[in-house]
């Protein structure tokens, strides 16, 4: 057994052997080897690669990139070996796949230095175009064509270019390049060396090469500075396509280059006069101007008193009775009006203009045409807790308060007898121009029933009833223009204390009664029947005899009675 055992190579000694066989090189499948042609049979290349047998290669595999074939006998080449020996015991070997090995380990190189790679766009795939690396193929992706939307890409079909790695990942043979960054990257490096020729404040002449909202892109020479809407002009432009068109030539200002972000400020209106300077000479305050609506907001409009140079008219000076309407209620777009300036402040590029003051006051006017004390006319606009407001010329209103609607009734009262829309007369009795307030009242234009002596303590007057209530009489004297109520209570309808009795009157009965007492500050009287008989008694005593006289009062008051009615 020990005899046959050692008979047996070893593992190392089998390990020699093939080593022996293979001619002393250690191939390995899945590399790139050099071999040597050693024939060409109809459109194989027989290539000798150091093993027992050869591989054969596809002629069209040698073409150069010129199309070229120039492979013979004898040449050395570099073949991706795959496969040691296949079925028919031939090396399996690749010149495409030697490129494409090749071609990646030198862009894996390039790609670790973040350098460009040559390659030519050869062909549209889904999303992009594939490009040709010298042997390994990438994706380019439709973003990535540009730096601006590309619609035709056929120009750069075939054409060697740089393109910038993006992304590589071996195993998948995925490689992602973009020509853009490169276009990117040279035209930063070209705006840097143009931006630094340039200096704030100098002229220059440009293209408008594009336009937007709020400006306009202008070409200086290879690099664009923005043009903003605001420094186009002194007056309000609304849309820079009023000023410019695309391609138009252009003398612009170099207002400012930011170093950081290399943009360039642009402007136009600063090759101009300034239409600011000596705004205060040119519009002083108070004096009246003609100007055209050039914006409308909801707090005021702008108004244009030149080219440059424009105004608001805050909402609160557009009209002296629309108050809380909208400026566009008032006023329109390219409207001309009449302004007065109120105020300029040259520093704040401001002037403050008002509508209303080149018009006249409507309460100045109001008080020329009627004076405290005159009659007016006006609709019932509304009815509020305070009193009653009257629609007068010109739009303004007045109010009649609640305490000035009638001399005795109560305002809360008397107001509900009033409706909307309904005229009625009142008395100017006060204007008050500068809080924009007209006071009227009703009960003025009757006369104060209260007023001198139109009553007095003692007086005697003729009543008329009108409510009989359990406490006394309601009663209402005086004129129909001036009329006042009072109440007698029940203990002064008679001296007789049976007759004291307020169901005797009824609703319209006539009764003659003594004022007892006039609070002119209350607006009150104080009557009484029974006081009135009382006065009366004492005057026949005094007149037809005393009670001490043995004549009874029956027949004192008989006789003052019959004297009263001759004389009737």
């Amino acid at each position: 057994m020990a005899d046959d055992m050692s008979l047996s190579p070893s593992r190392d000694d089998f390990a020699a052997l093939l080593d022996e066989s293979l001619g002393g090189r250690d191939f390995m499948e899945g590399t790139v080897v050099k071999g040597q042609v050693v024939g060409v049979e109809k459109d194989f290349a027989i290539i000798d690669v150091g093993l027992k047998t050869e591989g054969r290669v596809l002629m069209k595999e040698f073409t150069q990139d010129d199309g070229t074939l120039t492979l013979k006998v004898g040449d050395t080449v570099e073949v991706f070996l795959e496969r040691v020996e296949n079925a028919m015991g031939e090396a399996v070997i690749s010149r495409d796949k030697a490129r494409r090995e090749e071609a990646w380990t030198r862009l894996e190189g390039v790609y670790a230095l973040n350098e460009p790679v040559m390659g030519a766009i050869v062909g549209r795939v889904k999303g992009g175009f594939t490009v040709d690396l010298g042997g390994a193929s990438a994706f380019l992706p439709g973003s990535q064509v540009d730096i601006r939307p590309v619609r035709d890409v056929g120009p750069q079909m075939g054409k060697e270019q740089p393109f910038a790695i993006l992304k590589m990942d071996r195993p998948r043979g995925n490689i992602v390049v973009s020509r853009r960054a490169i276009l990117e990257e040279a035209r930063a490096e070209q705006r840097t060396e143009l931006v630094a020729q340039l200096q704030e404040g100098e002229v220059r002449e440009g293209v408008v090469k594009n336009i937007t909202d709020y400006g306009a892109f202008v070409d200086l020479g290879g690099i664009d500075g923005l043009l903003h809407v605001t420094d186009m002009s002194w007056k309000r432009v609304n849309h820079p396509s009023q000023v410019l068109a695309v391609g138009d030539t252009v003398k612009v200002q170099i207002v400012k280059i930011n170093p950081d972000t290399q943009r360039i400020s642009l402007g136009m209106k600063q090759l101009q006069s300034d239409p600011w300077d000596g705004v205060e000479a040119k519009y002083p305050v108070g004096a009246k101007f003609t100007g055209r609506i050039t914006n409308i907001t909801d707090y005021g409009a702008f108004v244009e008193l030149e080219a440059g140079v424009e105004g608001l008219v805050h909402v609160s000076e557009m009209s002296w009775t629309k108050k809380n309407v909208h400026p566009g209620k008032i006023v329109s777009t390219s409207q001309e009006v009449e302004v007065v300036v109120l105020d300029v402040d040259p520093s704040k590029r401001r002037v403050s203009l008002g509508l209303k003051q080149a018009m006249a006051n409507p309460w100045d006017a109001f008080l020329e045409t009627h004076p405290v004390g005159s009659t007016v006319e006006g609709e019932v606009k509304n009815a509020t807790e305070f009193g009653l407001f009257i629609g007068l010329e010109n739009d303004i209103d007045g109010m009649v308060h609640l305490s000035d609607l009638d001399w005795t009734a109560p305002g809360e009262e008397v107001i509900t007898r009033y409706q909307k829309g309904e005229m009625v007369k009142a008395q100017v009795l006060d204007v008050d121009v500068e809080k924009e307030r007209i006071s009227l009242g009703i009960k003025q234009l009757a006369g104060d029933p209260m007023a001198g002596d139109s009553y007095r303590k003692g007086q005697t007057v003729t009543v008329t009833v009108t409510e009989v209530t359990t406490g006394g009489i309601e009663v209402r004297l005086g004129d129909e223009e001036a009329p006042m109520t009072a109440f007698i209570r029940k203990s002064d309808l008679s001296r007789d204390r049976a007759d004291q009795r307020p169901e005797r009157f009824a609703v319209g009965d006539r009764v003659d009664a003594q004022v007892a007492n006039v609070d002119k500050a209350a607006r009150r009287l104080s009557l009484s029947i029974k006081a009135l008989e009382m006065a009366e008694e004492k005057e026949a005593i005094e007149q037809f005899g005393s009670s001490d006289s043995g004549a009874s009062l029956g027949d004192i008051l008989g006789a003052a009675l019959r004297e009263k009615g001759g004389k009737d």
